[in-house]
């Protein structure tokens, strides 16, 4: 498991002031990296692409 090249994005939720939120990289092939904001030092969550996949579809289906 690499992140090595993660190129990190901000949600576009967390609007311009400052607001932190969390962060995804998901430019790899093998897996998704999901950091904090706030934190960007510290741990880092790593989901393989199927299961985010997943769970971005459940979440847009909340909506």
């Amino acid at each position: 498991m690499g992140l090595t090249g993660a190129r990190w994005r901000k949600s576009t939720k967390s609007g311009n002031n400052g607001g932190d939120c969390v962060e995804v990289a998901d430019n790899l092939a093998a897996v998704v990296g999901v950091r904090d904001s706030k934190d960007p030092g510290g741990p880092v969550l790593v989901f393989g692409p199927p299961a985010w996949r997943a769970f971005v579809a459940h979440l847009t289906r909340r909506r």
